[in-house]
């Protein structure tokens, strides 16, 4: 039987970014709060010392910052057809584990999704007709850019994003993205110093009619004192960004950024390696009573709280919801219900690759978010002779050279042996990409349930995904892939490779973290599984956080989008909701 915790304003399950936000935006008005988080605690000076955090083969290759499916396992299949089979290691996208969640291992890309991003369906059919987008169950997020665009300022001043803005109160800014949003001002800190590539894809890109800029980077540029008073150093270029910490506080994240300020704090606890099983309702289903957690030695624990905050990876915040029993699990057979809905991805495989013997480039001097951008075929561009909506941002940028994964080679080079050394010696620093992130828009048969074969170690059924790359997306990504090839060809390089997008998504190399959608925002109740405050439209008292949120992916890094919509949430809950508990929207 569970031990009965003492009841606490708040408790939030998970503890990344979105914990960290909500946990100091709701102590700071008072309220006492509990954050329950399934891996260890991690901080900067103890787990990402500069002593041994660039090791390649223990954090890139074994991985030691992520979830691992014995603690979590997923199930993947292409189609309603198939039979789900578990993925035995994480590929295709990589969980974080522990304090600071995926927020520790990120590259730093802190993006703005556009403005018509949040009202795409009806952008897009004001601009083309319903047809255009016909057999995409793409929808409005039930929000507008200018409601959040404070909240997107908030965390780039929380986070100390490096850029230069495009749109400023309406005015187009020399040297920023012109397709962006206005925004209220500049970026905190100046845009990060180019590398080689990126100035020859600014120059490039420019020629071919395009309007590059510096990509908005969480990776610090100077010296720097976020919004809450905490100091962060800057960037020394070092590599090791993706799958590391930061060993130099430089690179934004919940330990570099807000829990200095947190942890101090009197009202707020945090219950580390203590997994949440599930959230307990009343009998009447309208609210959460409690969680019912799980620590290492099996001892099983009820944390009753007045308001449930899901703040864990988007997947697990929907297989939670479905394990609590908190909405209605979605059919694609009859297209009702709305947990599990519009799973999208990020979709990638267009773009160009070069080899060159009279340049070099070093590699080895990058950071996760260092590189040159273009906007022009992102979503909003004109699609009236295309066959395809959505878009691709792209770019070329360095964000490391490290020894093991950074070793590109010609085509036809053998994978081992004397002629593979000789290929990577003489290819190395000597490579240059143009690439980018597609959009991926939802379409019926994408979505997420819980599996009816495979269980846990403690007997709950496991996150089923069923996904392939939608028709439309893998059109788009192809015809932009083929302008990054026209873009490549006028630098004249001695070898030129491209990729192509293809159908059957494989969950086994690596693609992208940016998993989105299954617990959609929206204005409509029969459509979406959260309102446009983030609460849950059945169960008032439960507000779910994360990219689960998105009703569809833009062609940008979710991270910025996803911290704003937690401030965003986190100022209805400490504004409206605690002085009045109950729905903010009505049904």
């Amino acid at each position: 039987m569970a031990k009965l915790m003492p009841r606490r304003d708040v408790v939030i399950v998970g503890f990344g970014w979105t914990g960290a936000i909500l946990a100091q935006e709701l102590t700071e008005a008072g309220l006492d709060v509990l954050a329950i988080e399934r891996g260890p605690w991690r901080d900067t000076a103890t787990d990402f010392n500069i002593g041994y955090m660039p090791d390649e083969l223990r954090y890139a290759i074994r991985r030691e910052l992520f979830l691992q499916p014995s603690q979590e396992a997923i199930t993947m299949r292409n189609d309603l057809t198939q039979t789900a089979l578990p993925m035995r290691d994480y590929g295709s996208f990589l969980p974080g584990a522990g304090v600071g969640g995926a927020g520790v291992h990120w590259n730093g890309f802190s993006w703005r999704y556009l403005a018509s991003d949040f009202i795409l369906k009806t952008h897009l059919t004001q601009k083309y007709g319903a047809k255009k987008f016909d057999g995409l169950t793409i929808q409005d997020w039930g929000v507008t850019w200018d409601e959040i665009e404070h909240c997107f300022d908030k965390f780039e001043y929380v986070a100390g994003v490096s850029g230069k803005a495009g749109v400023i109160k309406g005015v187009v800014q020399p040297g920023g993205n012109p397709f962006e949003g206005s925004r209220s001002r500049e970026y905190p800190n100046p845009p990060l110093k180019m590398p080689y590539s990126s100035s020859l894809f600014t120059k490039a890109a420019t020629e071919y009619g395009l309007h590059p800029f510096p990509s908005p980077s969480a990776n610090i540029s100077r010296p720097y004192v976020n919004s809450l008073g905490v100091a962060m150093g800057e960037c020394t270029y070092c590599g090791y960004c993706e799958r590391f910490g930061c060993a130099n506080y430089s690179k934004a994240a919940p330990q570099t950024t807000i829990l200095p300020v947190l942890m101090k704090k009197d009202n707020f606890e945090l219950r580390t390696e203590s997994e949440v099983l599930t959230v307990n309702l009343h009998p009447d289903g309208k609210t959460a009573k409690s969680v019912t957690y799980v620590d290492t030695s099996g001892n099983e624990y009820e944390q009753p709280a007045d308001l449930v905050i899901m703040a864990g990876y988007g997947l697990m915040n929907v297989r939670m919801m479905l394990l609590s029993r908190i909405g209605k699990p979605y059919d694609p057979n009859t297209n009702e219900g709305v947990v599990g809905r519009n799973y999208c991805y990020q979709t990638g495989g267009g773009g160009a690759s070069m080899i060159f013997d009279d340049k070099r480039f070093n590699p080895f001097m990058g950071a996760g978010a260092l590189s040159s951008s273009a906007h022009d075929f992102n979503s909003d561009m004109d699609h009236s002779k295309l066959d395809f909506v959505g878009g691709c941002s792209i770019g070329s940028g360095e964000s490391n050279g490290r020894p093991i994964q950074g070793r590109p080679t010609p085509p036809g080079t053998p994978r081992w042996g004397s002629k593979w050394k000789d290929a990577t010696a003489k290819t190395y620093g000597h490579v240059m990409s143009i690439g980018g992130s597609g959009s991926s828009y939802a379409q019926r048969g994408n979505y997420l349930d819980l599996d009816p074969t495979y269980t846990d170690n403690f007997g709950r059924p496991l996150l089923r995904i069923t996904f392939d790359f939608p028709d439309n997306d893998i059109r788009m990504q192809n015809w932009v892939g083929e302008q990054c090839v026209k873009i490549a060809k006028t630098l004249n390089p001695k070898i030129l490779t491209s990729g192509k997008a293809r159908k059957g998504w494989n969950s086994v190399p690596y693609q992208t973290t940016h998993n989105t959608g299954g617990a959609i925002m929206g204005a409509d109740p029969k459509t979406s599984a959260v309102n446009r405050y983030l609460q849950n439209w059945d169960v008032s008292n439960v507000f779910v956080m994360g990219a689960c949120a998105f009703p569809q992916n833009s062609a940008m890094n979710p991270t910025g989008t996803v911290a704003a919509l937690a401030y965003w949430a986190a100022e209805a809950i400490t504004t409206r909701y605690i002085k009045n508990p109950g729905p903010l929207v009505q049904a």
